[in-house]
């Protein structure tokens, strides 16, 4: 990846996108940063360039909106921005019955999670290609892989992640983009888990610091892309799911994740 282009950061205005960003400014790394919290954005920047010394670009945008993502790929595009590092983070979660949640922050979160995601890549890897430089890190979850009760719609748009961002890294290996798949648990941000004040789940360990989660994964891209599931107890938790019936596994999350 160039020095010279740029690394787009969505979900940027705080939380593991923020630790991104300070993370790639740390290595020199010119920025755009994209969330709907412009002051927040704005006061970043401001921070990011005075420190570092590196340019870092604004775009406030509510990727949760229909066609979000080409929006922004086309905004890029026009001002001219080199993107030469894709990091798909922004998102937030939905916790309760399905069918008593809100079908429009339902439908917002796929659209998020899914479809911005797509677009976002699709029009912004074929400069990546043509160059055979270039790299995506795409911030999943440790809940794709397996059913989450009372965060069902959300379990399902991160799995989706997960094997859309492990399937595409096979196809770009050849062509020199590297991509990471980030699967952290819980994490000690602001994130918005809507209806999950209510609910009574527990991390073992404690919740991880999210610049560990940027730093594990910027550390992977560097190696050329992969899995990260930062955490020895989060990969412990994932391989021993393996040998257990797939029908016991959402059991079991539900008696831990039901409000």
């Amino acid at each position: 990846m160039s020095p010279g282009g740029y690394a787009l950061v969505t979900g940027a205005s705080s939380g593991i996108g923020e630790c991104f960003a300070r993370a790639l400014a740390r290595r020199k790394r010119n920025l755009v940063l994209a969330a709907r919290s412009g002051e927040k954005l704005l006061a970043l920047a401001a921070e990011l360039q005075s420190a570092h010394g590196i340019l870092a670009e604004l775009c406030v945008s509510d990727l949760s909106e229909r066609g979000a993502g080409l929006r922004l790929a086309d905004l890029v595009q026009e001002r001219g921005f080199d993107i030469d590092l894709l990091i798909n983070n922004a998102g937030f979660g939905a916790r309760g019955e399905f069918w008593k949640l809100s079908i429009e922050r339902q439908s917002a979160l796929m659209r998020l999670q899914i479809e911005t995601i797509v677009e976002l890549t699709y029009h912004l890897l074929p400069p990546m290609i043509a160059r055979r430089r270039g790299g995506l890190i795409n911030v999943s979850s440790m809940t794709s892989f397996q059913p989450i009760p009372y965060a069902t719609v959300y379990s399902a748009t991160k799995a989706f992640m997960t094997s859309f961002s492990m399937g595409l890294r096979e196809e770009l290996m050849p062509h020199g983009v590297a991509v990471v798949t980030v699967c952290p648990g819980g994490t000690r941000t602001n994130f918005v888990n809507e209806g999950a004040q209510h609910g009574r789940h527990r991390f073992p360990g404690g919740r991880q610091a999210p610049e560990e989660v940027a730093a594990e994964s910027l550390k992977q891209l560097d190696r050329g892309g992969g899995l990260v599931v930062p955490r020895l107890v989060n990969k412990a938790s994932v391989f021993s799911q393996r040998f257990l019936p797939r029908s016991l596994v959402p059991k079991i999350l539900a008696r831990m994740s039901k409000p």
